[in-house]
C-alpha cells in the first residue's frame, strides 16, 4: 500500500469483476482459442493478456490484427464476436459459488457490515450471469457493464455510470482493478484507485495490494471508521 489520503465521504468501492471478484481468465483464453484455432489465427497468453479490461469487439480486432480476417466487414466481425461469447458463456455454466473464493466472500461481507456502497464496473456483458452463478447476485448495491455503456475501458463510463446507481459522487469513489486499461478508467473518472494482480505491477494506481483482504485497511485508512478484519 503506498500512500494516505485525507479522510471524507470516500465510502463506496466499485470492482472490476473478471480477475477481481472472481477469475474468468481461463474461460475467455479457452473461448478465444477455439475461435482463433478454427480461423487459423495465432493466440496465445501473451495475446489474451492484452484483452484485460477491454470489449469483446476491441479484444476481437486485436485477436484478429495482422491476420487475413482484419479487414473483414464490421457484420462478420460481429457473427465472430457472438461465437465466441457463445462458447464462453457454455463454459460459464461450470461456474459455481465455490469459484468465489473466501478471502474474497469475507472481505466484502465485512465492507457491507461497515456500511460501504458497493458496485461492480465491469465492461463485460456477463456480468450478470457470472454473479448469480458465483451467488452474488443482489449483493451489490449497484451493477454498471457491458449492458449500459457504450464505450469500454479506458474510457470513463462504466465507472461513471457506476457512481450515478449508487448515488454517490465520483471522488467519494475507491475502484479496485486488476488491468491498466482499468486503472486508467478510473483516474480519468476522478476515482481513488486500488491494483491488484497485473495493474499492481503498473505503478499507476494510489494503492498496490497482493490480497483481496488489503481492502479492508486501505477503507480503515481512508475513513477510519472501519476496523480492519481479522481473523
Amino acid at each position: 500500500m503506498q500512500k494516505e489520503i485525507e479522510s471524507g465521504n470516500m465510502n463506496a468501492v466499485i470492482f472490476d469483476l473478471d480477475g477481481v471478484i472472481v477469475h474468468t481468465d481461463e474461460y475467455h483464453y479457452r473461448a478465444w482459442k477455439k475461435l482463433a484455432d478454427r480461423l487459423g489465427v495465432c493466440f496465445d497468453e501473451r495475446i489474451n493478456n492484452r484483452l484485460r479490461g477491454v470489449s469483446r469487439l476491441e479484444s476481437l480486432e486485436i485477436v484478429l490484427e495482422n491476420s487475413a480476417f482484419s479487414d473483414i466487414p464490421d457484420a462478420e466481425k460481429a457473427a465472430l464476436a457472438d461465437e465466441k461469447n457463445k462458447t464462453y458463456q457454455t463454459l460459464l455454466q461450470a461456474m459455481t459459488p465455490d469459484d468465489l473464493s473466501p478471502e474474497v466472500l469475507k472481505t466484502l461481507r465485512a465492507l457491507k457490515e461497515r456500511g460501504c456502497r458497493m458496485a461492480i464496473g465491469s465492461s463485460s456483458r456477463n456480468a450478470p450471469l457470472i454473479l448469480e452463478k458465483i451467488g452474488l447476485a443482489g449483493f451489490f448495491d449497484a451493477v454498471s457493464d457491458g449492458n449500459n455503456i457504450t464505450n469500454s475501458k479506458p474510457d470513463p463510463e462504466v465507472f461513471l455510470k457506476a457512481a450515478e446507481y449508487l448515488g454517490v459522487s465520483a471522488k467519494d469513489c475507491v475502484v479496485v482493478e486488476d488491468a491498466d486499461a482499468g486503472i486508467e478508467a478510473a483516474r480519468r473518472a476522478g476515482m481513488k484507485t486500488i491494483a491488484m494482480g497485473d495493474a499492481a505491477r503498473g505503478g499507476q494506481a494510489d494503492w498496490s495490494i497482493q490480497s483481496f483482504g488489503e481492502i479492508l485497511t486501505i477503507m480503515e485508512n481512508i475513513k477510519r471508521v472501519m476496523p480492519i478484519l481479522t481473523e
